[in-house]
């Protein structure tokens, strides 16, 4: 199946202004709203990112269609979710205009959307492209995590600062427990770090565009998850303490001769910090524990 041709035409070009054609629109801060501008960093994105005609993509935040339009050319269909009804009706508009048809807008707060309603086709699975709000970061990514089954890949602009985390190795200030919950889940690639001179408004901060792969977990699957996702949380919860001392501060987790019987038996050292643990000893850990 070949890759969808990507076309940035002129309806795909930015309006550098801050407008939207003859409408204006304050970007509103509460929504964490940055609108991508640059059509050389959207056309990077899309022959990247390697969506395919057959694809059914759901858009998270489309704003005012930046990576909607060129997208829509080249996959099968799209779901664009946005919580900006201004926007919605906006992008509508836009998209009437331009006669594109494969496109369904939906006025809704993506972390209280069901992904179900995209109503696919049998077998088929969804891929997710957006730039994300900064400050829904992660419960976007709790929300793709639950709904893994129904996803092959996601396409999203982070934060840098967000990005290093879900891509981190250990022994670093990047890694922790959300680096190690996406990793499990899904396999992370970098496709490009993007300049907070292609937003407008200008964020404080730069961005990157991740691939998530649902589809490539990590290989190693968890004996108990819910172990493992208590580990995570316990383990990383204080940061400057050793991983005995971190998670048997908690009293809802394991007491003190318990952790050291499971850290034995994993060769796991419990004067070690959380954040020079490897993928598989935490799961051995969290295997080992009643």
């Amino acid at each position: 199946m070949q890759t969808g041709s990507i076309r940035l035409g002129p309806t795909s070009r930015p309006d550098h202004s801050g407008g939207m054609g003859p409408r204006k629109f304050r970007p509103k801060k509460r929504l964490g709203q940055y609108f991508l501008v640059d059509p050389k960093v959207i056309y990077k994105i899309l022959m990247r990112a390697g969506f395919r005609s057959s694809d059914w993509v759901l858009e998270i935040g489309p704003g005012r269609g930046a990576l909607t339009l060129p997208l829509a050319r080249s996959v099968q269909h799209i779901v664009a979710v946005e919580k900006d009804a201004r926007l919605v009706h906006f992008l509508e508009e836009r998209l009437d205009r331009e006669g594109i048809t494969n496109v369904t807008v939906i006025n809704h707060d993506i972390l209280k959307w069901d992904f179900r309603e995209i109503g696919l086709p049998p077998t088929t699975k969804i891929k997710v492209a957006g730039n994300l709000p900064y400050n829904i970061s992660s419960p976007v990514l709790e929300k793709l995590i639950q709904s893994k089954r129904i996803l092959s890949k996601a396409i999203l602009m982070f934060q840098l600062e967000v990005a290093k985390r879900l891509t981190a190795s250990p022994g670093g200030k990047s890694y922790g427990a959300m680096t190690l919950a996406v990793q499990y889940h899904a396999q992370p690639r970098i496709l490009l770090q993007v300049s907070k001179d292609a937003f407008r408004p200008k964020p404080k901060v730069d961005s990157m565009v991740l691939a998530l792969d649902f589809n490539r977990p990590y290989p190693t699957r968890a004996l108990n998850e819910e172990n493992f996702k208590r580990v995570l949380k316990g383990a990383f919860a204080h940061r400057r303490k050793t991983i005995l001392n971190s998670l048997k501060a908690d009293p809802e987790f394991w007491n003190r001769d318990i952790l050291l019987e499971s850290m034995e038996k994993c060769g796991i050292d419990p004067g070690r910090r959380a954040e020079t643990l490897t993928m598989d000893e935490f799961l051995c850990f969290s295997a080992a524990l009643p």
